[in-house]
């Protein structure tokens, strides 16, 4: 009998995946837990549906990274920081700060995981971030820390 997995089964199959399995087990334990259905033409249209629209989401999300990176990238992000003797910074400037002046100063929303430091900001000068959007997309921006 033909099924359609509804979740990943260990030794059988994965989520999504239509195989051949015994009568038996099938209408038993697959079917009968809910882990899969039997591959009728309906079953197999749903399942069409839903990876073309997972698809047509993936893509989607892919084209908005595409447009916030050709939006920043290469630009300069100016943060103001309180320092004291020597120019040391009064804590430091983080990825939430720099996703937070993004916002300000170019109006993208991005996700403070998102953005990696080479080195930890705690003192006034020029330092480079890289912002991982998307797989394959990836946007560099530079921070400018002076004192505020």
């Amino acid at each position: 009998m033909k099924v359609i997995f509804l979740q990943d089964v260990k030794g059988s199959g994965k989520k999504g995946e239509i195989k051949n399995v015994s009568d038996g087990y099938a209408r038993n334990f697959l079917i009968g837990k809910g882990l899969a259905v039997e591959a009728t033409a309906k079953n197999m249209n749903l399942l069409d549906g839903q990876k073309a629209s997972a698809q047509h989401k993936k893509d989607v999300e892919k084209q908005n990274a595409q447009d916030i990176a050709s939006a920043i990238d290469g630009k300069t992000v100016k943060a103001a920081a309180k320092a004291g003797n020597g120019g040391k910074l009064f804590g430091s400037v983080t990825a939430g700060n720099i996703a937070e002046l993004i916002k300000q100063q170019y109006g993208k929303d991005i996700d403070k995981k998102k953005i990696s430091l080479k080195t930890e900001i705690k003192n006034f000068g020029t330092y480079e971030a890289d912002i991982k959007l998307y797989q394959g997309v990836t946007a560099k921006v530079t921070v400018d820390v002076t004192e505020g």
